[in-house]
């Protein structure tokens, strides 16, 4: 099945992407509308769609830059939905009072209606929606239940009219999300062979193994992957801190986005920028070092040629 066909989308390049600088973060301080401009401006003329997380602040901003500036984006706009039941088996918490799932869900709620309001109000910036993120996997701090994302895409297709769907990990669509795949419009893998301890000269054929895996199981529903990339620093956490460098970041960008144009797969790399504010306050957790650009805006090596005018 031919993804662009099947979605109505032109081919082109694709990131994900989050406008956080350094003190700045999700809950806090928020970049300007003159940062995340400056931004959009920098990724403008080699990335056609943008991909981004939560309907707060940071997205009021990017879609108000996009309009007023006139820039030629295409948003994948996602809902953050939060934990609705407790998941004692993730690693860095995902245990809550049932006052506070009672107000996630509440709070979920509110992120799906605000989701719906902004497809509306920018629908030709707005190409798809999607439910949630990372929030069926095992290990996730934030877990929903399927049926719940299978309600909150009802909702979301009753009240916008772009493409929906939900992003995630490849593994849950295996099987877990099976009565998922029948609601959404596309699915949307993530696939990461680093935390997976795959070396580089495993990875990109790994890549392509956990993106057939859900294509050919559901033939019928075109298959989009939305994170996919290649950390460049580790503090050993989940990452040997050997298997991470700029230099394996460009060798698995350049596998990764050849293989995605030749055959048509729409790929949101992970990730524009380095994020400081993700993690522990240990600098070189990995979480924090996915950027193809330092959190400063420099051109790691793989946009060294690209971005020599910032160098």
């Amino acid at each position: 099945m031919n993804y662009i066909k099947e979605l109505d989308i032109e081919p082109g390049k694709a990131i994900c992407y989050s406008g956080f600088r350094e003190g700045q973060k999700p809950g806090g301080s928020y970049p300007s509308y003159e940062e995340i401009k400056e931004d959009l401006l920098m990724l403008q003329n080699h990335w056609k769609y943008i991909r981004l997380y939560d309907c707060d602040q940071h997205s009021d901003i990017v879609l108000e830059v996009i309009e007023k500036e006139k820039l030629n984006f295409k948003v994948m706009l996602g809902a953050y939905i939060v934990a609705e039941v407790n998941n004692f088996g993730c690693p860095w918490g995902g245990s809550y009072s049932e006052e506070q799932l009672i107000e996630n869900k509440k709070m979920n709620l509110v992120q799906i209606q605000k989701l719906i309001r902004l497809a509306n109000q920018y629908p030709d910036i707005i190409f798809s929606l999607s439910a949630g993120n990372e929030a069926c996997v095992d290990w996730t701090d934030h877990y929903v239940p399927v049926q719940s994302v299978i309600d909150y895409v009802k909702i979301i297709k009753k009240g916008a009219k772009q493409p929906v769907t939900f992003c995630e990990n490849y593994v849950p669509w295996i099987d877990k999300l099976k009565d998922l795949v029948e609601e959404v419009d596309f699915i949307s893998i993530h696939t990461y062979p680093v935390w997976e301890y795959k070396k580089i000269h495993e990875a990109l054929e790994y890549t392509k193994s956990n993106y057939h895996t859900i294509a050919d199981r559901y033939p019928n529903k075109p298959v989009v992957i939305t994170e996919a990339g290649w950390a460049t620093n580790s503090n050993g956490r989940g990452i040997c801190p050997s298997n991470v460098s700029e230099e394996l970041q460009e060798i698995y960008y350049n596998d990764l986005v050849n293989w995605c144009l030749e055959e048509n797969i729409l790929t949101f790399v992970f990730e524009a920028f380095d994020e400081p504010w993700k993690g522990s306050a240990e600098p070189l957790e990995p979480e924090k070092h996915w950027g193809l650009f330092t959190v400063d805006r420099k051109p790691k090596l793989v946009m060294r040629k690209l971005f020599s005018n910032l160098l």
